[in-house]
């Protein structure tokens, strides 16, 4: 981890000693193995991704509470969360710090003990940073059945693809704006839309926007999650705007201790500016033009109630193309 990382830590930690006597420590571990077809990424069979995290939470005062995520993954460890929040209700929170990005709900929810699938779906791996995270400040809150989150951050950089954006210093003058918000229509039923809008280039030009929704329909043994998003990337001229649309959808139901979950995603990527060997706007890369499919399947069995063995296959297609690039996963995962 590099230095300034650590002493931010230090420096957090510190502004909360008061209260760490009643810290609050959970986390997760887990171990993926992956095997693949001939050209694939995992054509020889590995263990690989194995991580470790672990959250400090707690409250200083009876209205601030913080928090503090590591994440572990090989040899690098990473900063996932750290603020501090002022709570006077629930209906407004403020944090100060770095934060998750509350765009879509997978990105939030995406620790190994949380996803029923092993691999994230298309259109997280290729639309934004895996794991998604700025340093600002968030409002959040809930009033009634309508809940919300707004932000204001560095936001993302350009790099040659758009989950190579992730910075934490900006690179221009301008801030990153985003917000998600939504509705419990019943207990079971929650929908919401999210917007995310920044100028992205050093040159502090050029607009990068999303757009998103999700629903989440949870029944006892039954659960559909379904997520859609799309960015537009302003280009310079004589270069047309990129455009990014993904979306996934996601069914799982239970069987005792058995979860059996299927998937379909889709994401179509025009890109003609940035793509491989990207370096600066001077150096445009040779762009970016792909409509990918897949088809995962699942299954997931519940050693405890927060111990998961998880089997998945996926099925992975490409317009025009024929590869035989489809994969095998486990993993074991723990909660604690």
């Amino acid at each position: 981890m590099k230095i300034k990382g650590i002493g931010f830590l230090l420096i957090f930690f510190s502004l909360l000693s008061t209260g760490l006597a009643q810290i609050q420590i959970a986390g997760y571990l887990s171990l993926e193995y992956i095997k693949g077809q001939e050209q694939s990424d995992a054509y020889l069979g590995s263990f690989k991704n194995s991580q470790l995290g672990l959250l400090f939470s707690g409250d200083v005062a009876p209205q601030f509470d913080y928090a503090a995520e590591l994440r572990s993954e090989e040899t690098q460890i990473k900063i996932e969360q750290a603020w501090i929040r002022y709570k006077p209700s629930e209906s407004f929170m403020l944090s100060v710090g770095i934060f998750l990005v509350p765009f879509g709900k997978y990105n939030q929810m995406n620790r190994p003990h949380q996803t029923i699938l092993i691999n994230p779906p298309l259109h997280v791996e290729e639309m934004y940073p895996s794991r998604w995270r700025d340093l600002g400040m968030m409002v959040e809150g809930q009033i009634s059945s309508f809940f919300y989150s707004a932000f204001i951050g560095n936001g993302l950089g350009e790099n040659e693809d758009l989950r190579g954006g992730q910075q934490f210093e900006d690179n221009n003058k301008d801030k990153a704006m985003g917000a998600r918000a939504g509705v419990f229509l019943s207990q079971n039923l929650a929908v919401a839309f999210s917007y995310y809008r920044e100028k992205y280039d050093e040159d502090n030009i050029r607009y990068l926007t999303f757009q998103g929704a999700d629903l989440v329909w949870r029944a006892e043994d039954f659960q559909i999650l379904a997520e859609y998003s799309k960015a537009k990337l302003e280009n310079p001229e004589p270069y047309s705007s990129g455009e990014v649309k993904g979306y996934f959808v996601q069914v799982s139901f239970d069987i005792d201790s058995f979860r059996p979950v299927l998937s379909y995603q889709y994401l179509e990527y025009n890109d003609p500016f940035h793509g491989p060997g990207f370096v600066l706007p001077s150096y445009p890369g040779g762009g970016i033009l792909e409509e990918k499919r897949r088809w995962s399947f699942g299954l997931v069995y519940f050693l405890a109630p927060t111990l998961l063995f998880k089997l998945e296959y996926d099925s992975n297609l490409e317009k025009d193309l024929e590869l035989k690039n489809n994969t095998i996963s486990a993993q074991v995962a723990l909660g604690f």
